[in-house]
Protein backbone atom coordinates (compact mmCIF):
# COMPACT_ATOMS: atom_id res chain seq x y z
CA UNK A 1 0.00 0.00 0.00
CA UNK A 2 0.88 3.99 -0.63
CA UNK A 3 0.90 6.25 2.56
CA UNK A 4 -0.27 9.06 1.88
CA UNK A 5 0.28 12.35 3.69
CA UNK A 6 -3.11 13.86 5.10
CA UNK A 7 -5.56 16.22 7.40
CA UNK A 8 -8.09 14.06 9.17
CA UNK A 9 -10.65 15.23 11.83
CA UNK A 10 -10.74 12.60 14.38
CA UNK A 11 -13.93 13.82 16.10
CA UNK A 12 -16.82 16.75 16.00
CA UNK A 13 -15.12 18.97 18.18
CA UNK A 14 -11.16 18.87 17.77
CA UNK A 15 -9.36 20.89 14.67
CA UNK A 16 -8.15 18.78 11.48
CA UNK A 17 -4.58 17.86 12.29
CA UNK A 18 -1.81 16.11 10.26
CA UNK A 19 -1.85 12.25 9.85
CA UNK A 20 -0.97 9.46 6.94
CA UNK A 21 -3.51 7.35 5.02
CA UNK A 22 -3.39 4.03 3.33
CA UNK A 23 -4.21 3.54 -0.11
CA UNK A 24 -5.42 0.32 -1.59
CA UNK A 25 -3.10 -1.20 -3.67
CA UNK A 26 -3.68 -0.52 -7.20
CA UNK A 27 -6.16 -2.71 -8.88
CA UNK A 28 -6.10 -3.74 -12.67
CA UNK A 29 -8.74 -0.58 -13.13
CA UNK A 30 -7.55 1.43 -10.76
CA UNK A 31 -5.52 4.79 -11.40
CA UNK A 32 -3.52 6.41 -8.49
CA UNK A 33 -3.83 10.24 -8.39
CA UNK A 34 -1.05 12.98 -7.52
CA UNK A 35 -3.25 15.34 -5.90
CA UNK A 36 -2.27 18.99 -6.41
CA UNK A 37 -5.10 20.81 -5.32
CA UNK A 38 -8.29 19.87 -3.12
CA UNK A 39 -11.37 22.54 -2.57
CA UNK A 40 -13.08 23.01 0.91
CA UNK A 41 -16.55 22.43 0.41
CA UNK A 42 -19.09 23.65 2.96
CA UNK A 43 -20.33 20.20 2.92
CA UNK A 44 -16.78 19.35 4.35
CA UNK A 45 -17.62 21.37 7.37
CA UNK A 46 -21.08 19.95 7.74
CA UNK A 47 -19.68 16.12 7.99
CA UNK A 48 -16.85 16.81 10.46
CA UNK A 49 -18.52 19.02 12.85
CA UNK A 50 -21.25 16.83 12.81
CA UNK A 51 -24.10 18.67 11.70
CA UNK A 52 -25.72 15.41 9.66
CA UNK A 53 -25.85 13.15 12.46
CA UNK A 54 -22.83 10.80 14.14
CA UNK A 55 -20.22 10.16 11.63
CA UNK A 56 -17.03 7.76 11.45
CA UNK A 57 -14.00 8.93 12.62
CA UNK A 58 -10.79 9.56 11.92
CA UNK A 59 -11.55 11.11 8.08
CA UNK A 60 -10.15 13.07 6.17
CA UNK A 61 -12.24 15.28 4.03
CA UNK A 62 -12.26 16.36 0.46
CA UNK A 63 -13.90 15.98 -2.16
CA UNK A 64 -12.98 18.61 -4.96
CA UNK A 65 -9.98 16.74 -6.47
CA UNK A 66 -7.59 18.01 -9.35
CA UNK A 67 -4.38 16.87 -9.77
CA UNK A 68 -2.32 14.23 -12.14
CA UNK A 69 -2.37 10.43 -12.93
CA UNK A 70 0.74 9.18 -11.30
CA UNK A 71 0.09 5.07 -12.34
CA UNK A 72 -2.52 3.22 -14.06
CA UNK A 73 -3.65 -0.66 -13.94
CA UNK A 74 -2.95 -2.25 -16.38
CA UNK A 75 -6.41 -2.88 -17.54
CA UNK A 76 -7.14 0.92 -17.43
CA UNK A 77 -8.02 2.61 -21.03
CA UNK A 78 -9.20 6.08 -20.08
CA UNK A 79 -6.07 7.47 -19.07
CA UNK A 80 -2.36 7.36 -18.68
CA UNK A 81 0.27 9.05 -16.39
CA UNK A 82 0.60 12.62 -16.92
CA UNK A 83 -3.05 13.40 -17.65
CA UNK A 84 -4.81 15.82 -15.92
CA UNK A 85 -8.06 14.53 -13.87
CA UNK A 86 -10.25 15.27 -10.98
CA UNK A 87 -12.42 13.29 -8.56
CA UNK A 88 -15.48 14.61 -7.48
CA UNK A 89 -18.37 13.67 -4.11
CA UNK A 90 -18.15 9.94 -5.66
CA UNK A 91 -15.99 6.95 -6.02
CA UNK A 92 -17.87 4.00 -6.96
CA UNK A 93 -21.60 2.84 -7.41
CA UNK A 94 -22.99 -0.72 -7.79
CA UNK A 95 -23.23 0.42 -11.68
CA UNK A 96 -26.08 -2.30 -11.95
CA UNK A 97 -29.35 -0.20 -10.48
CA UNK A 98 -31.54 2.04 -12.95
CA UNK A 99 -29.81 4.92 -11.90
CA UNK A 100 -26.56 3.86 -12.72
CA UNK A 101 -27.04 2.41 -15.78
CA UNK A 102 -28.73 6.22 -16.71
CA UNK A 103 -25.66 7.91 -15.43
CA UNK A 104 -27.09 9.10 -12.76
CA UNK A 105 -24.65 7.40 -10.15
CA UNK A 106 -25.34 9.86 -7.29
CA UNK A 107 -28.61 8.28 -7.10
CA UNK A 108 -27.40 4.61 -6.68
CA UNK A 109 -29.93 2.73 -5.37
CA UNK A 110 -27.55 0.10 -3.48
CA UNK A 111 -25.60 3.21 -2.25
CA UNK A 112 -23.34 5.42 -3.82
CA UNK A 113 -19.41 5.23 -2.35
CA UNK A 114 -18.94 8.90 -1.44
CA UNK A 115 -15.43 10.18 -1.70
CA UNK A 116 -14.99 10.40 2.02
CA UNK A 117 -17.07 8.68 4.74
CA UNK A 118 -18.21 5.75 2.94
CA UNK A 119 -17.82 1.95 3.44
CA UNK A 120 -15.21 0.91 0.64
CA UNK A 121 -15.62 -2.07 -1.35
CA UNK A 122 -13.16 -3.64 0.71
CA UNK A 123 -14.49 -2.74 3.73
CA UNK A 124 -12.67 0.22 4.48
CA UNK A 125 -13.79 3.87 4.93
CA UNK A 126 -13.18 6.16 2.50
CA UNK A 127 -10.40 8.63 2.49
CA UNK A 128 -10.85 12.05 0.77
CA UNK A 129 -8.53 14.96 -1.11
CA UNK A 130 -6.88 16.45 1.97
CA UNK A 131 -4.47 14.21 0.99
CA UNK A 132 -1.06 14.12 -1.35
CA UNK A 133 -1.93 10.68 -3.15
CA UNK A 134 -5.70 8.64 -3.83
CA UNK A 135 -6.74 5.85 -5.94
CA UNK A 136 -9.68 5.78 -7.31
CA UNK A 137 -11.78 3.34 -10.27
CA UNK A 138 -11.45 4.77 -13.65
CA UNK A 139 -15.25 4.94 -14.36
CA UNK A 140 -14.74 7.63 -10.88
CA UNK A 141 -11.92 9.44 -12.82
CA UNK A 142 -12.89 12.97 -14.62
CA UNK A 143 -10.70 14.68 -17.60
CA UNK A 144 -9.64 17.86 -16.69
CA UNK A 145 -9.17 19.86 -20.43
CA UNK A 146 -6.17 22.11 -21.05
CA UNK A 147 -7.36 25.90 -20.57
CA UNK A 148 -8.56 25.60 -16.88
CA UNK A 149 -6.22 25.58 -14.23
CA UNK A 150 -6.18 22.51 -11.52
CA UNK A 151 -6.72 24.84 -8.96
CA UNK A 152 -9.90 26.87 -10.51
CA UNK A 153 -10.96 23.32 -12.01
CA UNK A 154 -11.29 21.71 -8.41
CA UNK A 155 -14.24 23.54 -6.93
CA UNK A 156 -16.27 22.67 -10.06
CA UNK A 157 -16.09 18.75 -9.35
CA UNK A 158 -18.55 19.62 -6.68
CA UNK A 159 -19.59 23.39 -6.66
CA UNK A 160 -19.63 23.22 -10.62
CA UNK A 161 -21.64 20.22 -11.77
CA UNK A 162 -24.22 20.66 -8.38
CA UNK A 163 -25.22 23.83 -10.68
CA UNK A 164 -24.90 22.98 -13.81
CA UNK A 165 -27.37 20.00 -13.49
CA UNK A 166 -30.07 21.82 -12.61
CA UNK A 167 -29.20 24.70 -15.18
CA UNK A 168 -29.18 22.19 -17.77
CA UNK A 169 -31.66 19.97 -16.67
CA UNK A 170 -34.50 22.88 -16.46
CA UNK A 171 -33.00 24.76 -19.95
CA UNK A 172 -30.95 27.40 -19.29
CA UNK A 173 -29.95 29.26 -22.58
CA UNK A 174 -30.77 32.13 -24.40
CA UNK A 175 -34.28 33.77 -23.99
CA UNK A 176 -34.23 32.15 -20.57
CA UNK A 177 -34.65 34.38 -16.99
CA UNK A 178 -32.41 32.86 -14.49
CA UNK A 179 -32.24 33.50 -10.87
CA UNK A 180 -29.48 32.40 -9.04
CA UNK A 181 -30.06 32.82 -4.92
CA UNK A 182 -26.76 33.69 -2.83
CA UNK A 183 -23.36 34.14 -4.47
CA UNK A 184 -21.43 32.32 -2.46
CA UNK A 185 -19.17 29.27 -3.12
CA UNK A 186 -22.07 27.21 -5.09
CA UNK A 187 -23.47 30.45 -6.35
CA UNK A 188 -21.10 32.46 -8.15
CA UNK A 189 -20.20 29.07 -10.27
CA UNK A 190 -23.96 29.37 -10.99
CA UNK A 191 -23.79 32.49 -12.52
CA UNK A 192 -20.80 31.96 -14.04
CA UNK A 193 -22.21 28.75 -15.70
CA UNK A 194 -25.70 30.63 -16.38
CA UNK A 195 -24.29 33.38 -18.27
CA UNK A 196 -22.50 31.05 -20.51
CA UNK A 197 -25.28 29.08 -21.38
CA UNK A 198 -27.03 32.21 -22.63
CA UNK A 199 -29.29 33.15 -20.05
CA UNK A 200 -30.13 36.69 -18.72
CA UNK A 201 -29.06 36.03 -15.00
CA UNK A 202 -30.25 37.31 -11.44
CA UNK A 203 -28.43 37.72 -8.36
CA UNK A 204 -31.01 37.29 -5.42
CA UNK A 205 -28.53 38.12 -2.32
CA UNK A 206 -29.59 39.39 1.01
CA UNK A 207 -27.94 42.45 0.82
CA UNK A 208 -26.27 44.57 -2.21
CA UNK A 209 -22.58 43.50 -0.37
CA UNK A 210 -21.72 41.90 -3.65
CA UNK A 211 -23.16 43.31 -6.28
CA UNK A 212 -20.15 44.58 -8.00
CA UNK A 213 -18.60 40.94 -7.50
CA UNK A 214 -21.82 39.51 -9.22
CA UNK A 215 -21.68 41.97 -12.14
CA UNK A 216 -18.33 41.32 -12.60
CA UNK A 217 -18.65 37.55 -12.90
CA UNK A 218 -21.56 37.62 -15.20
CA UNK A 219 -25.15 38.64 -13.86
CA UNK A 220 -26.97 41.13 -15.80
CA UNK A 221 -29.59 42.72 -12.27
CA UNK A 222 -28.43 42.25 -9.09
CA UNK A 223 -31.15 42.55 -6.09
CA UNK A 224 -31.24 41.95 -2.23
CA UNK A 225 -33.77 39.92 -0.78
CA UNK A 226 -34.01 42.17 2.36
CA UNK A 227 -35.75 44.81 0.39
CA UNK A 228 -39.47 43.57 0.45
CA UNK A 229 -39.85 46.12 -3.20
CA UNK A 230 -37.13 42.94 -4.57
CA UNK A 231 -40.19 40.62 -4.52
CA UNK A 232 -42.76 42.98 -5.88
CA UNK A 233 -40.56 44.10 -8.56
CA UNK A 234 -39.68 40.58 -9.81
CA UNK A 235 -43.12 38.44 -9.57
CA UNK A 236 -43.64 36.43 -12.75
CA UNK A 237 -40.20 37.11 -13.71
CA UNK A 238 -38.11 34.01 -13.59
CA UNK A 239 -37.85 30.16 -16.19
CA UNK A 240 -35.63 29.35 -13.20
CA UNK A 241 -34.43 30.05 -9.98
CA UNK A 242 -31.58 27.95 -8.45
CA UNK A 243 -31.62 27.89 -4.66
CA UNK A 244 -27.65 27.89 -3.57
CA UNK A 245 -28.01 28.45 -0.34
CA UNK A 246 -27.94 26.65 3.17
CA UNK A 247 -30.24 29.26 5.27
CA UNK A 248 -34.04 28.47 5.89
CA UNK A 249 -36.02 29.75 2.11
CA UNK A 250 -39.36 31.34 2.42
CA UNK A 251 -39.91 29.09 -0.76
CA UNK A 252 -43.64 30.67 -1.32
CA UNK A 253 -41.67 34.13 -2.14
CA UNK A 254 -39.31 33.06 -4.51
CA UNK A 255 -42.48 30.69 -6.50
CA UNK A 256 -44.02 33.98 -7.11
CA UNK A 257 -41.66 35.05 -8.79
CA UNK A 258 -41.52 32.48 -11.54
CA UNK A 259 -43.45 32.91 -14.68
CA UNK A 260 -45.77 30.40 -15.74
CA UNK A 261 -44.12 26.54 -16.09
CA UNK A 262 -41.05 28.14 -13.96
CA UNK A 263 -39.30 26.05 -11.69
CA UNK A 264 -37.38 26.46 -8.28
CA UNK A 265 -34.26 24.36 -7.85
CA UNK A 266 -32.83 23.59 -4.37
CA UNK A 267 -29.34 22.57 -4.48
CA UNK A 268 -28.21 24.02 -1.19
CA UNK A 269 -28.51 22.14 1.77
CA UNK A 270 -31.50 24.05 3.05
CA UNK A 271 -32.31 22.76 6.69
CA UNK A 272 -36.29 24.33 6.74
CA UNK A 273 -38.48 26.11 4.45
CA UNK A 274 -42.34 26.69 4.49
CA UNK A 275 -44.65 26.33 1.30
CA UNK A 276 -48.17 26.95 0.51
CA UNK A 277 -49.71 24.64 -1.87
CA UNK A 278 -51.60 27.08 -3.85
CA UNK A 279 -48.13 28.42 -4.43
CA UNK A 280 -46.98 25.45 -6.29
CA UNK A 281 -50.17 24.95 -7.87
CA UNK A 282 -50.88 28.39 -9.36
CA UNK A 283 -49.47 28.89 -12.76
CA UNK A 284 -48.00 25.54 -12.90
CA UNK A 285 -44.95 26.48 -10.75
CA UNK A 286 -42.54 23.57 -9.91
CA UNK A 287 -40.56 22.86 -6.69
CA UNK A 288 -37.85 20.70 -7.31
CA UNK A 289 -33.90 19.59 -6.06
CA UNK A 290 -31.28 18.27 -7.71
CA UNK A 291 -27.91 16.61 -6.18
CA UNK A 292 -24.84 16.96 -7.93
CA UNK A 293 -24.77 15.24 -11.39
CA UNK A 294 -23.44 12.12 -12.47
CA UNK A 295 -20.19 11.22 -14.18
CA UNK A 296 -20.92 11.72 -17.46
CA UNK A 297 -22.68 14.88 -16.48
CA UNK A 298 -19.79 16.09 -14.62
CA UNK A 299 -17.69 15.06 -17.22
CA UNK A 300 -19.86 17.73 -19.52
CA UNK A 301 -20.01 20.03 -17.16
CA UNK A 302 -15.72 20.55 -17.49
CA UNK A 303 -15.48 20.39 -20.88
CA UNK A 304 -18.37 23.12 -21.37
CA UNK A 305 -16.15 25.16 -18.39
CA UNK A 306 -13.26 24.98 -20.29
CA UNK A 307 -14.69 25.71 -23.59
CA UNK A 308 -16.15 28.97 -22.16
CA UNK A 309 -13.44 30.06 -19.93
CA UNK A 310 -15.23 29.28 -16.66
CA UNK A 311 -12.97 28.20 -13.03
CA UNK A 312 -14.25 28.87 -9.87
CA UNK A 313 -12.66 32.03 -7.69
CA UNK A 314 -10.86 30.52 -5.46
CA UNK A 315 -8.06 31.58 -2.63
CA UNK A 316 -4.87 28.99 -2.25
CA UNK A 317 -4.63 28.26 1.12
CA UNK A 318 -1.76 25.82 3.14
CA UNK A 319 -2.74 22.90 4.54
CA UNK A 320 -1.60 24.07 8.06
CA UNK A 321 -4.89 26.80 7.60
CA UNK A 322 -7.14 24.70 6.72
CA UNK A 323 -8.67 25.20 10.03
CA UNK A 324 -8.72 28.85 9.71
CA UNK A 325 -10.59 28.25 6.58
CA UNK A 326 -13.16 26.33 8.28
CA UNK A 327 -13.76 29.70 10.39
CA UNK A 328 -13.27 31.89 7.75
CA UNK A 329 -16.28 29.75 5.30
CA UNK A 330 -18.67 29.69 8.10
CA UNK A 331 -18.02 33.86 8.75
CA UNK A 332 -18.60 34.10 4.59
CA UNK A 333 -15.00 35.47 4.76
CA UNK A 334 -13.85 33.92 1.42
CA UNK A 335 -14.06 35.22 -2.39
CA UNK A 336 -15.44 32.27 -3.19
CA UNK A 337 -13.89 29.27 -2.28
CA UNK A 338 -10.69 27.71 -0.56
CA UNK A 339 -8.87 25.33 -2.36
CA UNK A 340 -6.06 23.66 -0.33
CA UNK A 341 -2.46 23.37 -1.79
CA UNK A 342 -1.58 19.39 -1.53
CA UNK A 343 1.93 20.08 -1.56
CA UNK A 344 2.00 21.56 1.86
CA UNK A 345 0.89 18.10 3.23
CA UNK A 346 4.02 16.70 3.31
CA UNK A 347 5.87 13.35 1.10
CA UNK A 348 4.76 10.04 0.80
CA UNK A 349 6.67 7.15 1.27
Amino acid sequence: MLTASAYAATSPTEPLAPTTVERRDLGPRDVLIDIKYCGICHTDIHWVRGDWGEKDYPVVPGHEIAGVVAEVGPEVTTYAVGDRVGVGCMVNSCGECGPCRQGEEQYCTNGTILTYGSIDRDGTLTQGGYATHVVVDQDFVLRIPEGIGLDEAAPLLCAGVTTYSPLKRWGAGPGKKVGVIGLGGLGHVAVKIAKAMGAEVTVLSRSLAKKDDGLRLGADHYYATSDPATFEQLAGTFDLIVNTVSAELDVDAYLNLLTVNGTLAIVGATPKFSLNRSSLVRNQRAFAGSQIGGIRTTQEMLDFCAAHGVGAEVEITPAGKINEAYDRVLASDVRYRFVIDTSTLGTTS
